[in-house]
């Protein structure tokens, strides 16, 4: 299993070869990359800041979804630092039994991570303004 927090760059494939069971039928993946626009605006760069506890709270999702029935395995990783336009900010994978199941339980990491992972992301505009997104 791969849970992480790094400043370097992520492969997907690298995720989904962490979560290779010859019981499973399925493996999704999940690449979230750094688009070009944002609420109409054009973005150059994005930086992502953690906070400490994040590489605790990445490990504590990946336990809890690796330990559902059916999951065989569970792979993320988020990206902190400055990052540029197509660059993978948060790669993930899972494996399980069925595809339907790997589809959801994939779908679900993804939300939770976003939910629940204290990383913040600043957004630079190409007017040089710029704004922190998901910020307590």
């Amino acid at each position: 299993m791969i849970a992480r927090v790094v400043d370097a760059p992520l492969s997907v494939a690298e995720h989904e070869d962490a979560v290779a069971d010859k019981a499973a039928g399925a493996v999704v993946s999940f690449a979230g990359v750094v688009r070009d626009h944002d609420g109409g605006r054009s973005v150059t760069e994005l930086e992502y800041v953690g906070h400490p506890s994040a590489p605790d709270v990445i490990a504590e999702l990946v336990e809890e979804f690796a330990a559902r029935p059916g999951v065989h395995a569970v792979a993320v990783s988020h990206r902190i630092g400055l990052l540029g336009i197509g660059d993978v900010a948060l790669a993930c994978a899972v494996s399980t039994s069925h595809r339907g199941e790997a589809f959801a339980v994939c779908a679900e990491l993804v939300d939770e991570v976003k939910k629940r992972l204290p990383i913040w992301k600043r957004q630079v505009f190409t007017d040089g303004e710029e704004e922190w997104v998901a910020c307590p």
